[in-house]
């Protein structure tokens, strides 16, 4: 028998929703970006954010249904992102989720946001464990080992910003729009020479990342030239930085491939959509033979049918959420299975 589950998403700033086929089709797939209202703060403000989500969350519901040309009695379950993100920006998504669930008698699934960025994979490709997954976003840089489905072991995550974030950051430094990512990653394709940054390894062994020095380096740099009355290069600037950030996230990602003897590495989430840090990966697990994978670019940024393949796991598993159901802006990756 086949599960529909309907899925939202709403942790941050785009507002979405997807009804999701056995965990790997995408029936639909509708997502309501707010991009626009928040380049002009160069960052996302989280009351905006919420409030963007309210006028928008209805909306893109019925239009998921409409383009799966579905209802609601036809659907397996509820899905719906409970955390991490802003917590206004969870609550109505998860409001939502209650609403509709507990109208049409349906099961509710909280999902965690980056349970959700790593599945976004099974809708491209069967997941073959163990697996290793690099989670590149604004907010999370993380490797995640997983024996089987629902089972996530955290290796190695930031200490400080996320790999998004520094990009977002650096990009202001370069009078850049926000989402400064892909203006980074155009730039340092640009380049034919790159400013020499420094690469952050940390202790020996360690899986972990940290990008807050390398961002102040960035920083400094221009400010030292600034006092000198010299012009910074922007797309050499670019590429320093960005070979900085695809060179570390790279040899960490390979050396726990190696370590662990994964069968398949993925990437996931909104920095995976960047060509640099795409190119790299693919180049590198291709010499070491090991299978490569990284979903599309609208499956990078955040979306409901990552959350829905994920959600389909769960339910699987015999998860199921509550109408108490809180956000939780500070959720643990933690495993559903023993």
């Amino acid at each position: 028998m086949d599960n529909y589950i309907l899925a939202i998403e709403t942790s941050c700033d785009e507002t979405a929703a997807a009804i999701i086929k056995n965990g790997t089709e995408i029936i639909s797939n509708v997502v309501s970006s707010q991009i626009e209202s928040h380049k002009r703060f160069g960052g996302v403000v989280p009351e905006i954010a919420s409030r963007h989500h309210v006028e928008q969350v209805t909306i893109v519901l019925e239009e998921a249904l409409k383009q799966a040309d579905m209802t609601p009695q036809q659907l397996s379950a509820v899905a719906v992102t409970e955390g991490p993100g802003l917590v206004g920006a969870l609550l109505i998504g998860i409001n939502a989720a209650k609403v509709f669930a507990f109208v049409h008698g349906l099961p509710l699934i909280g999902t965690h946001h980056i349970a959700g960025h790593i599945y976004a994979n099974a809708l491209v490709q069967p997941m073959e464990f163990p697996l290793l997954a690099l989670v590149v976003s604004g907010g999370h840089t993380e490797l995640v080992l997983m024996k089987e489905h629902g089972a996530f072991e955290v290796i190695g995550e930031t200490r400080d910003d996320a790999a998004g974030e520094a990009y977002d950051k650096v990009a202001r430094v370069l009078n850049m729009p926000y989402p400064g990512g892909p203006h980074i990653d155009r730039l340092a394709h640009e380049a034919t020479e790159a400013v020499p940054f420094p690469r952050v390894w940390l202790e020996e062994g360690s899986y972990d990342f940290s990008f807050s020095g390398l961002k102040s380096a960035v920083i400094n740099y221009k400010h030292n030239m600034d006092q000198r009355g010299e012009e910074i290069i922007p797309t050499q600037v670019a590429k320093g930085f960005q070979d900085s950030v695809v060179e570390v996230l790279t040899a960490k990602t390979l050396r726990a491939a190696r370590q662990y003897e994964v069968k398949q590495v993925i990437a996931a989430g909104g920095v995976s959509a960047n060509k640099g840090l795409r190119t790299s990966l693919e180049q590198v697990f291709h010499e070491e033979g090991i299978p490569f994978y990284v979903p599309p670019l609208k499956l990078c940024t955040d979306n409901a049918a990552m959350i829905g393949a994920a959600a389909y796991q769960m339910y699987g598993a015999g998860i199921r959420g509550n109408l108490a159901m809180n956000g939780r802006p500070g959720m643990e990756l933690i495993s559903w299975v023993k």
